[in-house]
């Protein structure tokens, strides 16, 4: 793997440390979805990378998962990367920051996103032959 494609997983790896250790916390619902996007934009510019892809500078999941579909086998829900984009493409302002259409994520939300965020984290390690323990300290 590319030494930068491994550098994105890295830097992937750690909001996906910091979504676990604050996922619980109904006051940070908004800055832990918000992670959950930058893990998913991350590993997605890794995955291009190790694909020896340009790697474009945006922050739109739509326009990179778009860009990787046809060279990788990633299975993701749509949904999820349409509500993502949300809490980071449109929320510019500190007051919108982390918001769904419908307000603050809920803890539920939360736990989705971390899910899905961790899926597409697995998968790409899988995909770019790295194992996830090289990134993720042990879960206490």
């Amino acid at each position: 793997m590319t030494t930068i494609a491994h550098e994105w997983l890295r830097a992937a790896s750690y909001d996906l440390v910091l979504i676990r250790k604050n996922r619980q916390d109904s006051f940070l619902t908004g800055i832990v979805s918000f992670h959950a996007q930058q893990v998913t934009e991350k590993c997605l510019k890794a995955l291009l990378e190790y694909k020896c892809r340009d790697v474009p500078k945006t922050h739109s999941l739509e326009r990179l998962l778009a860009l990787v579909v046809n060279d990788v086998p990633l299975c993701l829900n749509s949904d999820f990367i349409g509500m993502l984009d949300k809490l980071y493409i449109d929320a510019r302002y500190p007051g919108d920051l982390g918001l769904l259409p419908q307000g603050k994520p809920t803890l539920e939300d939360v736990d989705e996103f971390y899910r899905f965020a961790e899926s597409v984290f697995n998968q790409a390690c899988q995909i770019a032959g790295v194992c996830e323990s090289d990134f993720i300290e042990p879960q206490a």
